[in-house]
């Protein structure tokens, strides 16, 4: 084995971890209305339950309005219920073919509250990756002490390592630093 297959095994489980942070932020209300603020709340209809986003379209109408137009009017009761369950802050009003979902403004108490929740998303998501930057640094040194890795290349496992750390660490950074600016405007 060689030392860019460790890192490039490790290398995925890297994306996995952001693409769930980014996912996890994404979901967050800022001061403008977003699609996926509502896309993945679980609605039962029927005894079964659906993500919203498979039960009707959603637009935006004006920069705090969601609009929800329902496939079929046997889902709107449902759907309302489902969103007030949530924790959005706002509820939704049905008229007869759609829902409409208009936000207030956020509060500093609530803005001061996700920009903390967003920095505690960010270093659960160093921690995972961390994890996994252990987890093959522990491989690099079983191989080279079972004579399949060379000494150097161990090392150059570690420096890889870490420059894919930083990596991530920054792209990390990225993401919520911009969703950090979305609360705060």
């Amino acid at each position: 084995m060689t030392y860019k297959e460790i890192v490039d095994k490790i290398r995925p489980e890297f994306d996995k971890a952001l693409a769930f942070f980014e996912k996890e932020v994404s979901q967050f209300r800022t001061g403008r209305a977003s699609p996926s603020l509502v896309e993945n709340v679980i609605v039962e209809c029927f005894g079964q339950t659906f993500p919203l986003k498979q039960l009707a379209s959603i637009s935006i109408s004006e920069a705090r309005q969601i609009l929800l137009q329902p496939w079929d009017k046997s889902y709107v009761e449902g759907i309302i219920s489902a969103l007030q369950k949530t924790g959005i802050g706002a509820n939704p009003v049905a008229d007869k073919e759609s829902i409409r979902i208009n936000l207030p403004p956020l509060t500093e108490d609530y803005r001061k509250d996700l920009l903390r929740l967003i920095s505690e998303k960010q270093e659960d998501t160093r921690k995972v990756i961390r994890k996994w930057r252990e987890q093959a640094w522990s491989e690099a040194q079983t191989e080279a002490r079972a004579g399949k890795l060379r000494e150097d290349d161990k090392f150059k496992t570690k420096d890889e390592l870490q420059k894919l750390i930083d990596e991530y660490n920054e792209k990390i950074d990225q993401i919520g630093e911009r969703k950090k600016k979305e609360i705060s405007e």
